[in-house]
């Protein structure tokens, strides 16, 4: 099994976690999407990471359920900013030393301000990418809070 900085963070901190692996398909459409099935998951509890750059504030963090869209406006009303848009890409894998596609909330090589959406918190255990494609990270919402200084709003629609 890989190591990667998330993985190593987790292990780091004591935090229990599960690592799961699939063979990602490059022509697949969504990442996220693709790991719920081909792990067997629930989507709604499978996470994807996005970065957005969040007016007043700079580079940050979303994690949503991969079955859902981040609302930009309530991305940058949870940071205190005035709106928010993507980030671009090349921007995104700069700040995050992840590649899009495998961009996990954890062990970021600049920590950005992460916002986890509430669902979040109606799980025991939420997935989110390990940091690399076909790789993800089981862990309790609680840990995945206390490993990325993250907040909880309504940021999914």
């Amino acid at each position: 099994m890989p190591v990667t900085p998330a993985i190593l963070l987790a292990r780091k901190h004591g935090v229990p976690h599960r690592v799961l692996s699939y063979t990602h398909d490059p022509h697949a459409i969504s990442y996220g999407l693709e790991a719920a099935e081909l792990l067997g998951l629930a989507p709604a509890q499978v996470f994807k990471t996005l970065v957005a750059d969040v007016e007043g504030v700079g580079l940050a963090c979303a994690v949503v359920p991969v079955d859902r869209q981040l609302d930009l406006k309530a991305l940058a009303d949870a940071l205190g900013g005035r709106k928010a848009a993507m980030a671009l890409p090349a921007a995104a894998e700069r700040a995050t030393g992840y590649i899009v596609g495998g961009i996990s909330p954890l062990a970021q090589k600049k920590a950005l301000p992460v916002v986890v959406d509430v669902s979040a918190t109606g799980y025991d255990e939420v997935f989110v990418s390990a940091g690399r494609r076909g790789l993800e990270i089981a862990l309790a919402p609680a840990a995945l809070q206390l490993l990325t200084r993250a907040t909880f709003a309504a940021i999914a629609r």
